[in-house]
């Protein structure tokens, strides 16, 4: 059972009751991420989803994680470069304390200026975790080629300069402008009562005001190409391949998932049986899709010796260029939907997942899409639809490459001309 109702504030939230699970997961989206930070302001987002656990006017740090353990739950957070998100996950008799811990974090976060002093080096370690993660840190470099001079492009955490000069009178001012009921979507899922939840969040998120509208200022990236060439003493060289992709609402969405899966997505995919089984030249090789509101990328990663990093990027765009001027047959495309379509509805099993797909259709399509209609989306992809598509998203004048380990970039250049 679905609902969406919209509270008299603007926010909406949009709720479906799952009889069969014994949880209950409460999301609140922000329609804020990384990309809306001017310059001066990168891993504001970021840092500001960590300051909401640090402590509210009712409870201490302490006593949030004491009390979340107490009620048998989990409560976590995430910030993508374009949403900011918090949820707790309960047995579902644990959903009304577990919203009023919620909605207390969201609404009354103190951000005491020492609390703000520790978690720049928590988020310091962080940052430095991801550098230390070469799988992290090529993927993030070559978002960063691929994306140039545009805030989606950026790190999601920030560069350490600006991290350490982060204030709090900044993130009080960041929260009031951009944390607005109208870019706010609260998502329910598991075994609730949909008829009495109306009431509860009316109570919890009713009074949430903001003088004025919402301020998003939005563009499109162009997307690049070019080699990118890190040294760094790694045992392997890893790589990362970027090219354009499509926005989450896209009418080819599913037309992407399906060339994705044939690519790269699969232990049945191209590159995987090319690279990985049939020459032994990689553990991890794959490809994904990171779609945004109104743009995207498709990327490769693979991870190789590095004598071998130019021979594993010359087929992988071997790969591209056969799916960009043969398509695929039907048979390859039976498999690939098969996998999609398998794994959505396994990965729509549990209340977390289900709540993070309400939230991800009401922000971006604006509508509630069911498992019949997602699966009839992915029957209706077609072989001609996939050449289409590729043909339109492998450009190879627009293909990034970044290189991170012991290697030079005059050893990728030839197999890149």
């Amino acid at each position: 059972m679905y609902r969406k109702f919209v509270l008299e504030n603007g926010l909406r939230v949009v709720a479906e009751r799952i009889p069969t699970l014994k949880s209950v997961t409460i999301g609140i989206w922000v329609n804020v991420g990384s990309r809306d930070e001017s310059r001066g302001e990168e891993g504001v987002s970021h840092f500001i989803e960590h300051m909401f656990f640090k402590g509210t006017r009712r409870r201490t740090a302490i006593q949030i994680s004491r009390e979340i353990d107490a009620l048998g739950g989990e409560m976590n957070a995430f910030t993508s470069r374009e949403t900011t998100t918090f949820y707790v996950k309960v047995l579902d008799q644990q959903l009304e304390p577990a919203l009023a811990l919620l909605s207390d974090l969201f609404h009354h976060s103190r951000f005491d200026a020492r609390e703000v002093e520790k978690e720049k080096e928590v988020v310091l370690e962080e940052i430095r975790m991801v550098q230390d993660d070469p799988e992290d840190l090529v993927q993030e470099l070559n978002t960063e080629q691929t994306l140039p001079d545009h805030p989606l492009g950026r790190s999601i955490l920030g560069q350490s300069d600006g991290i350490r000069g982060v204030q709090r009178k900044r993130l009080i001012a960041y929260i009031r402008e951009h944390y607005h009921p109208l870019q706010t979507v609260v998502a329910v899922a598991g075994n609730v009562n949909v008829r009495g939840l109306q009431t509860l969040l009316e109570g919890s998120f009713g009074s949430f005001q903001r003088k004025g509208g919402p301020h998003l200022h939005r563009w499109p990236p162009e997307v690049s190409g070019g080699l990118q060439v890190r040294r760094k003493p790694l045992e392997q060289a890893h790589l990362c391949l970027g090219l354009n992709g499509i926005p989450l609402g896209h009418k080819d969405r599913y037309v992407a998932h399906a060339l994705n899966s044939v690519l790269g997505g699969s232990v049945s995919s191209r590159l995987f049986q090319e690279i990985r089984e049939k020459r032994g030249l990689a553990y991890s090789i794959y490809s994904y899709l990171s779609c945004f509101s109104d743009s995207g990328t498709i990327s490769v990663y693979a991870a190789t010796r590095p004598r071998e990093a130019p021979r594993v990027i010359d087929l992988a765009r071997r790969e591209l260029h056969r799916l960009r001027t043969l398509g695929v047959d039907r048979k390859e495309l039976d498999r690939a939907k098969n996998q999609m379509k398998g794994s959505v509805m396994l990965s729509l099993e549990s209340s977390q997942s289900r709540m993070n797909k309400l939230a991800k259709d009401e922000l971006y399509l604006g509508r509630h899409s069911s498992l019949a209609d997602m699966i009839a989306a992915i029957d209706s992809v077609s072989c001609d639809q996939v050449l289409r598509l590729s043909r339109e998203l492998f450009d190879p004048d627009r293909l990034s490459v970044t290189v991170l380990g012991p290697v030079s970039r005059r050893a990728f250049e030839s197999v890149l001309n």
